[in-house]
C-alpha cells in the first residue's frame, strides 16, 4: 500500500477535524434492542480475548462461526464460557480457511498505542495486527465490520497513525467508516474507560450512528461483593510502598499513584492489564483496616458481565483477562445500532 505524504495529511487533518467535532457533539438516541429473531448474521471474533465483544452480538441474534485469540489462558475461559476453542496466532491462519461471515468483530492489540505503554506504534509486533485485520477484510469483503481499540490511538505519532488506518479502510478496503469516542461509564458500567470504537460498511448507502450515553446513575457499590476474602487487602508493607510512591509523585508535581474508592463513588478508574501487580489505579476503602484490591468477580462486573460468566483461571490471569477485555454493556448498545442499520441489507 502506498500513501501519498499529500492523501494522508489531508486524511490526519480530517481525522483531526473528526475529533473536535466528536467531543463537541452527543450521538442520536439509542434505538430500543431487537427482538432475537428479528435479524440473523455470522460473525467472527478476532483477538476475542475471553469473549467481551462476542457477548453483545450473539445475544442480539448472531452466531460466531470463528474465533482466534494467541493467549492460553484467555482461551481457556473463552471455551468455558462459549464452548468454542478459539484458533491460536492469527498471522498463521490463512483467510481463505475462515467461513463466510457478515460482521468482523476485532479488540486489535492496544498496547502499542496506548498511554500507558511505549507506544511504539507500527514499529510494535502488536501495532501490526491491524494489517491482519485489514487482511481478512480485504479477502471476505464482510458486509461490516467493528473495531476497538483505546483512546490513545487517535493521537498516537500525532494521527498519522489512525490516519494510515482510516485511509485503508476508506480508500483501499472500500468502506464506509464510522469512528467515535465512548466510555463505559455512561453506558452504566462504573468505570471510567474511553474507547475509540471504528464502524464500517461495505454498503455506502447505509446510514449509522453511535449510540447515545444512558442517563444512568453509576455506583462503585454496585459491582462489591459482600465478603471478601482478607488476601485482597493490601498488606502493611505494600500499603506503606504505594503511599511513599504516592508522596513520591506529588512531590515531582504530577498525579501518579494509587487511586481510592469506596461504594459511594461513582465510577472507578480504568482497570488495566496490569491490575495483579499491586491493584494501584483501583483500591477500595476499608473501615479500619488497609485499603484492598477488587475481587477477579468484582473486576468482572466493572466490564459489565454477569454472575454467570466463569472464571476458571488464577487470580493473576484473570485480572489479565478483565483488564484487557471490553466493557460489554457499552459494546452492546454499539452492536444494536449496527444491527439496526444492516437490518433489511
Amino acid at each position: 500500500m502506498n500513501i501519498k505524504s499529500n492523501e494522508l495529511k489531508q486524511i490526519t487533518q480530517q481525522v483531526e477535524l473528526n475529533n473536535n467535532i466528536i467531543e463537541s457533539s452527543r450521538a442520536v438516541v439509542l434505538p430500543l434492542l431487537l427482538p432475537q429473531n428479528e435479524f440473523r448474521f455470522d460473525f467472527i471474533d478476532l483477538f476475542a480475548g475471553i469473549g467481551g465483544i462476542r457477548r453483545p452480538f450473539q445475544k442480539l441474534g448472531g452466531k460466531c462461526v470463528f474465533s482466534s485469540e494467541i493467549d492460553k489462558f484467555a482461551r481457556e475461559t473463552y471455551q468455558a464460557n462459549w464452548g468454542d476453542i478459539p484458533s491460536g496466532d492469527i498471522i498463521q491462519i490463512k483467510a481463505s480457511d475462515i467461513p463466510k461471515f457478515d460482521i468482523l468483530l476485532a479488540g486489535f492489540p492496544c498496547q502499542a498505542f496506548s498511554v500507558a505503554g511505549k507506544r511504539k506504534g507500527f514499529d510494535d509486533i502488536r501495532g501490526t495486527m491491524f494489517f491482519e485485520v485489514a487482511r481478512i477484510i480485504k479477502h471476505h469483503r464482510p458486509k461490516c465490520f467493528m473495531l476497538e481499540n483505546v483512546k490513545g490511538l487517535l493521537s498516537h505519532d500525532k494521527g498519522k497513525t489512525f490516519a494510515t488506518m482510516i485511509y485503508i479502510l476508506q480508500f483501499d478496503l472500500g468502506y464506509k467508516v464510522y469512528y467515535k469516542v465512548l466510555n463505559a461509564k455512561d453506558f452504566g458500567v462504573p468505570q471510567n474507560r474511553a474507547r475509540v470504537i471504528i464502524v464500517g460498511f461495505r454498503e455506502h448507502s447505509l446510514d449509522f450512528e453511535f449510540p447515545q450515553p444512558l442517563s444512568l446513575i453509576t455506583r462503585v457499590g454496585d459491582i462489591l461483593e459482600s465478603k471478601v476474602d482478607e488476601k485482597y487487602t493490601l498488606s502493611n508493607r505494600l500499603w506503606e510502598s504505594q503511599k511513599e510512591r504516592k508522596e513520591k509523585h506529588r512531590l515531582k508535581g504530577n498525579g501518579f499513584g494509587y487511586s481510592l474508592f469506596n461504594e459511594n463513588s461513582k465510577y472507578t478508574n480504568t482497570i488495566s492489564a496490569r491490575y495483579y501487580k499491586d491493584g494501584s489505579e483501583i483500591l477500595i476503602e476499608q473501615n479500619g483496616k488497609n485499603p484492598r484490591r477488587l475481587t477477579p468477580r468484582e473486576a468482572c462486573r466493572l466490564q459489565g458481565f454477569d454472575d454467570n460468566f466463569k472464571i476458571v483461571c488464577s487470580d493473576l490471569q484473570a485480572y489479565k483477562q478483565f483488564g484487557n477485555t471490553v466493557p460489554t454493556k457499552m459494546i452492546e448498545a454499539v452492536a444494536n445500532n449496527i444491527i439496526v442499520s444492516l437490518r433489511g441489507y
